[in-house]
């Protein structure tokens, strides 16, 4: 029993970490981004569709059985003219037979189709275009799932900098502090100058707290998003930055899709073709009257008709014209839409380069800034043990290094971004 409560124990006590990931690339939240999406059930919904509408047009080629009835009353009815009473005997003794004005049958007629004018080949056609377009527009609507990933990984990224920082610089606070309790021992200071430091460290301690906050919201977001056990504990991996140049080509997606449109609007040209064609095919008709075939024997008889039936129905004539006009402004709609597509797409890409280039002309003077201003920190840090400046002025300085190595970091997180927004923007 003891045994039992043990391993119950140990079960629950690593059960609540299960799943968790102790380290994530943006790379594998993409993926678990789309898996997560409820849109991606979809996929299995178009593929069951398809098949069943492509199943119900090939039984267009199976035997279709039709059955009837009437029942009819007519005002009159056929008659031979012809008087028996007048000839002579024998002749005398026919009579001219009557037919009755009430009139039933019942059939049953098997058809058969023998060529459709190809109407089944083009509906089956449509259907595989018209899945294939639906494929498509979810793939482009589950590329946008990018673009989210991106803001949400790289503020946890931009955060983790920051608290990185952060610390440092109260590291750095902490050995002052200890430098001006040195000095108030040695008389060269006063506790005025020590509350000026532990004021600037409590303002650093509260920017610490609600960076942690900033950072435990995007990655509850990111884990919700991705349906993985993401917690504050989670280390992101720095994406890699491409060693090739970026390329100014578009391959988005959405292009797929627009391209999908225009083979759906084909078929539908296809499918007004073969309206225009004649439909040949087989039937055998049975069935049980009154009258039969034989329309003057007045009872009711079985009978069956087969023969070759073509029929031509020229209706859809009177509408071809406006038909074609139809899938032109289809495609002329989706020739607009993928021009204009390209022409924004073209506009964020100018944009986004230009911006790419900014950052990282930022990021090349980033390294000297920082250098300088901590020269001038440690040169503040001399004046003050030899009182030549007052704490306020190191404050200052350790302050505007702070600021330079914030403004290095948030840099190189933004070029991150800027490099993968760009990315997206071509795929």
């Amino acid at each position: 029993m003891k045994r039992i409560l043990l391993i119950a124990s140990l079960v629950l006590l690593f059960f609540p970490i299960y799943g968790q990931q102790s380290s994530v690339t943006i790379e594998a939240c993409y993926q678990w981004a789309e898996e997560n999406y409820p849109q991606i059930k979809r996929y299995d919904l178009i593929e069951q569709t398809k098949q069943y509408d492509l199943s119900n047009a090939a039984k267009a080629w199976l035997p279709q059985l039709t059955i009837g009835a009437k029942a009819s009353y007519q005002s009159d009815v056929t008659k031979l003219p012809l008087d028996f009473s007048e000839m002579p005997a024998p002749m005398n003794q026919f009579s001219v037979p009557t037919m009755s004005k009430d009139q039933y049958q019942v059939t049953a007629e098997v058809s058969q189709t023998i060529w459709d004018g190809g109407m089944t080949q083009s509906a089956r056609q449509r259907i595989r275009a018209q899945a294939e377009a639906e494929h498509k527009q979810m793939e482009s609507d589950l590329y946008a799932l990018k673009e989210r990933v991106n803001q949400l990984y790289f503020g946890c990224l931009l955060q983790d900098d920051l608290l990185k920082q952060n610390r440092l610089l109260q590291q750095e606070l902490n050995n002052n502090l200890e430098r001006i309790d040195a000095m108030i021992k040695n008389g060269v200071a006063n506790e005025s100058d020590r509350d000026l430091l532990l004021v600037e460290l409590l303002n650093v301690r509260q920017k610490e707290t609600e960076l942690e906050a900033s950072r435990s919201a995007f990655v509850r977001m990111l884990s919700y998003f991705t349906g993985q056990t993401i917690t504050t504990n989670t280390e992101f991996k720095q994406p890699t930055v491409p060693t090739n140049q970026l390329r100014m080509t578009i391959n988005r997606p959405e292009l797929a899709a627009l391209d999908a449109g225009l083979q759906v609007a084909e078929t539908n040209d296809k499918m007004i073709s073969a309206g225009l064609m004649p439909r040949l095919g087989a039937f055998v008709q049975v069935g049980y009257g009154r009258p039969g075939l034989n329309m003057l024997e007045d009872s009711f008889n079985p009978f069956y008709v087969a023969g070759v039936r073509l029929s031509w129905n020229l209706g859809n004539l009177y509408t071809l014209k406006n038909d074609r006009r139809k899938v032109d402004i289809a495609r002329s709609n989706i020739n607009v839409a993928r021009e204009t597509f390209l022409f924004n797409t073209q506009m964020q890409l100018i944009q986004q380069d230009e911006n790419v280039r900014k950052i990282k002309q930022l990021i090349s003077t980033d390294e000297e800034i920082v250098s300088l201003r901590t020269s001038v920190k440690k040169a503040s840090e001399v004046k003050l043990e030899n009182g030549v400046i007052a704490v306020a002025d190191l404050v200052r300085d350790i302050t505007s290094e702070d600021l330079a190595k914030q403004s290095a970091s948030i840099h190189r997180t933004q070029y991150l971004m800027a490099v993968y927004k760009f990315m997206y923007i071509t795929n």
